[in-house]
C-alpha cells in the first residue's frame, strides 16, 4: 500500500486514546468517521473500556484485529512513544499524531520529537504531525480529524485540496467554502511536519485524480527544496499551487547587517521563491478560498509586462472599487473596442447583450483576463446578470466575477459552474494580480562549482580588500585599489582617490566616518588617512581610484534561512534602503535572467535612455548580477551576505567600488 493510500484511503483506522465521552475532542474522530460515511473498519483503542461510542474497543493496538493502515494518536504523554512501538510491531504504515508537547514545546519537546522521528524511521512508520488535527478526504468519505467544523451535516466536495500548517484553518476554509458552494477534495493538517511535510503532500496531490488545484496555508517553509520540486511536479501535471503565507511584516525579524539583508528579508525572499517554483502567492485569506476556480485548468500566463484585465459591469461604483485596487497592484485595465476603460451596461443590459459582450472580451487578444462585476440584481434577480455569465462561452482566459451585494444564491450558481466569484473587491483584485504575476517554474541555470580563493578565510568576516578579491574571482570588474599602512601609507593609485578604513568590523563606512571621497592629492591623502585611523579602529586604509558613471546600482547576495541563496539588483547608493526599488531572484541566475530582473527596477530605467538620457551598459550590469549570484555555487555556501553598493554603471562597463562580505557564523 502506498503512503497516499494509507493516508487518504485507509481500509482500517485505529483511534488511540479514543474517548467514550462524546463531548470530548478525543471522541470526535470516531463520531465524524461514522457521520460522514467512512466505510472502513474503525478500531477504538482505550485500555479502560471494552466499548467506545457503540464500537468494540481494544486495550492496545497490539490487541486490535486485522491489518491497520493508519493510527490516529490522541493519547497524552509517553503514550505516543508506546503507540509508535505498537505501530512498528503491527506494521502500521502511517501514524497521525494529534498530541502536542513536541517541537511546539521548546527545546525539551524538540529533542523528544527528534527521538520520535528517528525511532519511526527505524520501525518503518511514517508520522503525520505531531500537533496535527488530521486528514479529511471528502470524496473518499474519510473524516479523520478533531476539527469541530466536521460537525456540519454535509461536506461539500470539490477539486481543490488544502495542505495547512494550521489545523484550525482547515475548518475555517471548509466552513467558509461551504457557505458559498465551494467544496474541497482533500484537507491535511501537517502540524509540526516532523516527518511528512508540505512538500511530500504536494507530491501526492500532484498525482491525485480528484485534485485540480493545490492550496497551501503556510506559517513557514520547512523544506524549501522539496516543496519547490513538488510545485514543479504539480505544474507538469497541470495543477496550480496557491499559497497564503503568514508574516508579511518584518516584525521580529533579525535581519542582517547589509542593505541587501534589510531589503531581501525573509518575506521578499519567499516572494522570489514562490515565483521561482511557479507557486501563486495571495495576500488575503479570502483570496486563498476563492481563487481556485480562477486558476483551475489554466497555465501560468508568463507575462513579460503588466497584466491586462477587461472589465464588464452593471454597476459603475462596484467596478471602480476593484479597478482602483488593481491599479495599486500594478494590473492594467484593457478596453477592447471601447473608449471607456470599463464597459458599463448598467442602463442597457439585456441577458443576450451581456453574454455577447462578455464572449467578445473572453475572445479578445487585448486582455489576459476578464472581470464581470454584478450589482444589486445578483441578490434578487440573478437572471439579469448572473445567468448570462453562466451562458458565456468557455475560454482559455480566466473569468472573475465580483458580486457587490450579499448574494449567496448567485455565489452558489457560479461555483456550481466552476466560475470564480468574489465577495470583496480586495480579494477579487488580489486574485487577478496573483494570476497576472504567475510564472512557470524557472529552469535553474546549469552552473559549475565555484572554487573559493585559497588565500581567503571561510569563517569570520572579510575586510573590503578581501571582499574585492573574492568578487574579482567571480568575474566582477572591481575598481583599482591598494592597501596602504602607516607610517608611510605607500600606494601608486592615481589621484583623485577614495580612502577607506580597512577593517572587517566596519560594515557601513559612511555612518562610521570611515570613508573620504575625491581626495585630490598626496598631501590631502596623508592628512585624511592619518586622521581616519585615529578616529576608527583600523590598522590600514584602502586606497581606491575614483570612478564615475551614469547610475549607481546595488547588487547583493543573501543566503536566506528558509529558501536558500538569493541575488538582488536595485537602485544603489546610500539611499538604497529608503528607495526599496529592487528585484530579487533565487541564485544563481543567468545573464538573461539578470536582464529581466533589471527591467523590473524603476530606478534603473535611466540606463535604457529614458527621456534621451545617455544609455548605460545594461549587459555589463547583468553580467555583474550573474557573476555575484555564483556565490551559490561555492561548496558549503559559506557566505551569508555579500554586497556591491555602489556598482558604478558606465556607458561601457560597470565597476564595483564598494564591497562587503559577511560569512556564515
Amino acid at each position: 500500500m502506498s503512503l497516499a493510500q494509507a493516508l487518504f484511503r485507509p481500509r482500517a483506522v485505529a483511534l488511540i486514546g479514543a474517548s467514550g465521552d462524546p463531548e470530548k475532542n478525543t471522541a470526535r474522530p470516531q463520531r465524524f468517521l461514522k457521520k460522514h460515511g467512512y466505510t472502513g473498519r474503525v478500531l477504538p483503542i482505550n485500555p479502560r473500556h471494552d466499548e467506545v461510542l457503540g464500537e468494540r474497543a481494544w486495550p492496545s493496538l497490539a490487541d486490535a484485529p486485522g491489518e491497520i493502515d493508519q493510527a490516529f494518536v490522541m493519547a497524552p504523554g509517553d503514550a505516543v512513544e508506546r503507540a509508535l512501538e505498537d505501530c512498528g510491531k503491527r506494521k502500521v504504515p502511517v501514524m497521525s499524531v494529534f498530541t502536542d508537547g513536541f517541537a511546539d514545546a521548546g527545546e525539551v519537546g524538540m529533542a523528544r520529537q527528534r527521538r520520535l522521528v528517528a525511532r519511526a524511521k527505524e520501525l518503518g512508520v511514517r508520522v503525520l504531525g505531531p500537533n496535527s488535527m488530521g486528514v479529511v478526504d471528502i470524496p473518499g468519505r474519510l473524516a479523520l480529524t478533531v476539527n469541530a467544523i466536521l460537525e456540519m451535516d454535509a461536506l461539500p466536495a470539490g477539486t481543490a485540496s488544502i495542505v495547512s500548517q494550521s489545523g484550525t484553518m482547515l475548518g475555517t476554509l471548509l466552513s467558509r467554502g461551504a457557505a458559498r458552494g465551494l467544496g474541497f477534495a482533500k484537507l491535511v493538517s501537517v502540524g509540526n511536519e516532523a516527518d511528512i511535510g508540505a512538500g511530500e503532500l504536494v507530491e501526492m496531490l500532484a498525482e491525485d485524480a480528484a485534485t485540480k488545484v493545490i492550496v497551501l496555508f503556510l506559517e513557514t517553509v520547512r523544506d524549501a527544496e522539496r516543496l519547490a520540486g513538488a510545485a514543479r511536479r504539480a505544474h507538469a501535471a497541470g495543477k496550480p499551487v496557491v499559497a497564503y503565507k503568514l508574516g508579511r511584516s518584518q516584525l521580529g525579524e533579525a535581519l542582517a547587517r547589509s542593505h541587501t539583508g534589510a531589503l531581501a528579508g525573509t518575506d521578499a525572499g519567499l516572494d522570489a521563491y514562490f515565483r521561482d517554483c511557479g507557486i501563486l502567492r495571495v495576500d488575503m485569506l479570502e483570496t486563498l478560498l476563492e481563487i481556485a476556480p480562477l486558476v483551475s485548468g489554466h497555465k501560468p500566463p508568463d507575462l513579460s509586462r503588466a497584466g491586462r484585465v477587461a472589465v464588464l459591469t452593471t454597476t459603475g461604483g462596484g467596478a471602480a472599487s476593484v479597478v482602483d485596487r488593481l491599479g495599486t497592484l500594478g494590473v492594467e485595465i484593457a478596453a477592447p473596442d471601447s473608449k471607456s476603460p470599463i464597459i458599463d451596461l448598467t442602463m442597457a443590459a439585456t441577458a443576450e447583450k451581456y453574454t455577447a459582450v462578455l464572449d467578445g472580451l473572453l475572445a479578445s487578444p487585448e486582455c489576459d483576463a476578464v472581470l464581470a462585476v454584478v450589482g444589486s440584481s445578483a441578490q434578487f434577480h440573478p437572471q439579469l446578470a448572473v445567468e448570462p455569465i453562466l451562458h458565456s462561452k468557455k475560454s482559455a482566459k480566466p473569468l472573475a466575477v465580483f458580486l457587490t451585494p450579499h448574494a449567496e444564491r448567485s455565489l452558489a450558481l457560479l461555483a456550481g459552474q466552476g466560475i470564480a466569484a468574489f465577495r470583496t473587491p480586495e480579494a477579487c483584485a488580489d486574485a487577478l494580480a496573483a494570476y497576472s504575476a504567475w510564472r512557470s517554474p524557472r529552469a535553474r541555470p546549469a552552473g559549475t562549482t565555484v572554487e573559493w580563493p585559497r588565500d581567503l578565510p571561510r569563517r569570520g568576516r572579510l575586510d573590503e580588500a578581501q571582499a574585492l578579491r573574492l568578487f574579482a574571482s567571480l568575474g566582477v570588474e572591481v575598481a583599482t585599489h591598494q592597501t596602504a599602512s602607516p607610517p608611510g601609507y605607500a600606494h601608486t593609485v592615481e589621484y583623485p582617490v577614495a580612502v577607506k578604513a580597512l577593517s572587517a568590523d566596519i560594515l557601513h563606512k559612511t555612518e562610521a566616518g570611515a570613508v573620504r571621497l575625491n581626495v585630490p592629492d598626496r598631501a590631502a591623502f596623508d592628512r585624511e588617512a592619518k586622521a581616519m585611523l585615529e578616529r576608527v579602529a583600523a590598522k590600514a586604509v584602502l586606497v581606491q581610484k575614483m570612478e564615475s558613471g551614469l547610475v549607481e546600482a546595488i547588487v547583493g547576495y543573501r543566503h536566506d534561512p528558509l529558501v536558500g541563496p538569493l541575488v538582488l539588483v536595485g537602485a544603489g547608493g546610500v539611499l538604497a534602503e529608503i528607495y526599496r526599488d529592487f528585484a530579487l531572484a533565487l541564485a544563481p541566475v543567468s545573464e538573461d535572467e539578470a536582464l529581466a530582473m533589471i527591467d523590473r527596477v524603476k530606478g534603473l530605467a535611466v540606463l535604457r535612455g529614458y527621456r534621451n538620457l545617455p544609455r548605460g551598459d545594461i549587459r555589463a550590469l547583468a553580467k555583474t548580477v550573474a557573476s555575484l549570484s555564483r556565490l551559490a555555487l561555492v561548496p558549503g555556501r559559506p557566505v551569508a551576505e555579500a554586497e556591491i553598493n555602489p556598482l558604478i554603471v558606465k556607458k561601457d562597463g560597470a565597476v564595483a567600488v564598494d564591497a562587503l562580505v559577511v560569512m556564515k557564523e
